[in-house]
């Protein structure tokens, strides 16, 4: 019985690793080319999703598991901001929907504690879907004008530091 749930609260934890770091990958990159909006959203995520580690490991040392802290997957090189947004809204979808039946199968096995972290995890991953979901409508109905406008109102706020 808790042996299936650790195992599944391991597949989480690999899985949300694994979204830290293409989050702050893709954060890094953002920041870089000036874009704050994105930058923010994917840092944002990012610690959203450690916080999900956090409590995924408490729920596996409280039932007396080994957390296991490998990346399920390596970081996928994305340099194109719709390549980012497309891949992030797509881990998101993907998560929901392992956290869903994950959270069945601790309630077959009579873990109703697991079950309900697993579903308030779906939670945050439909909101994290959403708001990717919605900068990509964004990217997609103004272009490259939406990314300039991010650069420029960060230039606004530099020259307005150095204008003492």
């Amino acid at each position: 019985m808790k042996e299936k749930s650790i195992e599944l609260l391991n597949k989480a934890v690999a899985d949300e690793l694994s979204a830290v770091h293409q989050y702050m990958y893709f954060h890094f990159l953002c920041d870089d080319q000036s874009y704050d909006l994105l930058a923010g959203l994917f840092k944002r995520t990012a610690i959203d999703e450690m916080m999900h580690i956090e409590r995924l490991s408490e729920r596996i040392l409280f039932l007396k598991g080994e957390i296991d802290l490998r990346a399920a997957e390596e970081v996928k090189k994305i340099h194109k901001v719709d390549g980012m947004l497309k891949l992030a809204a797509d881990m998101e979808v993907e998560s929901a929907r392992d956290y869903n039946l994950w959270a069945n199968e601790c309630s077959a096995n009579a873990d109703s504690v697991s079950k309900q972290l697993f579903e308030s995890l779906v939670v945050d991953e439909e909101r994290h879907f959403d708001q990717y979901d919605t900068e990509l409508e964004n990217l997609n109905k103004f272009g490259d004008r939406y990314l300039a406008l991010q650069s420029i109102e960060r230039s606004k706020g530099r020259e307005s530091n150095t204008a003492v």
